[in-house]
């Protein structure tokens, strides 16, 4: 006769399994989220609403997919910094339009939003291979721009965005000036054991402090190891970091710091107590917009370019 506890042992396993099995079939659902609960994959709104001096870009990916983006300028005949932004990994670039607008009056910069792949009014599916492809022809768009200074383009990237901007921005070090990372994770791996806590003895990334092998790393598709990619970064970095988020623990912008900083004597690391993952920008007030006006200041703009605080 099969015992209680060998019962208890065989349901927990069958249950842990088909956590596995729905791991592995829905994993791209659970990293890209382009349509929020209720709401639809198209703009809610567009720059116009806010006013702002815009243009609509359509791109091609190496791999054929199209791309819409939205270049937005300070004023029309501004030259830079232009900032390639990099948005989290829900929603689409409309729901980051409030942000922006701040950040044109308070940083006087020109601001290029990519619609990554399977994201609002771009073709196709998200992927990590697929994203890194879009970002980078954001990057060569910009690049070819002759109304730009093209040698001061920042790539900014939040959350997942960060994992996309570090590896355009280290794929790219004569293209990129400086990258922000704000509440940026260390890699999937080590986010799979933070949103569901037993996959931390099977999945993990290389900043784990576990010896144990992680023996279903194999499956995780899109990985971005973001910590892996941060130390072969030689540009100026620039770290955001929220003390109250809450959905990537803090320690992960500390490691990816102290990771960066092993090898890049140019980073800066600037923590903000009421910051939560989605409104450090909004939570830091004057010190977040100071912050990355000091920074731009002293790594990108030339001597006497100076950006114009509005603050």
């Amino acid at each position: 006769m099969v015992s209680y506890k060998s019962l208890l042992i065989y349901g927990v396993g069958g249950i842990a399994v088909a956590g596995m099995a729905l791991l592995v079939a829905f994993q791209e659902k659970l990293v890209y989220v382009p349509v929020l609960p209720g709401l639809t994959k198209s703009y809610p709104i567009t720059p116009d609403r806010l006013r702002l001096i815009f243009e609509d870009v359509w791109l091609t990916s190496s791999d054929g997919v199209r791309l819409h983006s939205w270049f937005i300028k300070f004023s029309p005949n501004s030259t830079g910094p232009t900032i390639l932004f990099f948005q989290e990994n829900a929603g689409n670039i409309a729901h980051r339009l409030e942000m922006v607008r701040i950040m044109l009056q308070n940083l006087h910069c020109n601001v290029f939003m990519l619609s990554y792949r399977g994201y609002g009014a771009s073709d196709g599916y998200p992927s990590q291979e697929g994203i890194t492809m879009d970002a980078q022809a954001a990057l060569d768009h910009l690049s070819q721009r002759t109304d730009i200074d093209t040698t001061q383009i920042v790539v900014f990237g939040r959350s997942l965005g960060g994992a996309v901007g570090a590896v355009v921005t280290k794929n790219n070090p004569d293209k990129v000036a400086a990258l922000i990372l704000e509440n940026t994770f260390t890699s999937i791996l080590d986010m799979a054991g933070v949103l569901l806590p037993f996959l931390k003895y099977f999945i993990g990334g290389s900043s784990s402090n576990s010896k144990t092998p992680k023996i279903l790393n194999f499956v995780v598709r899109s990985p971005w190891n973001t910590i892996d990619v941060i130390g072969q970064i030689k540009q100026p970095i620039l770290f955001l970091s929220g003390l109250q988020d809450e959905m990537i623990p803090p320690s992960h912008m500390e490691m990816l710091y102290a990771k960066a900083a092993l090898h890049n004597k140019r980073c800066i690391f600037v923590d903000f107590p009421n910051g939560k993952h989605m409104d450090t920008w909004l939570a830091g007030g004057d010190e977040y917009w100071e912050a990355v006006q000091t920074f731009l200041q002293e790594n990108v703009l030339e001597n006497g370019n100076v950006v114009k605080s509005s603050l």
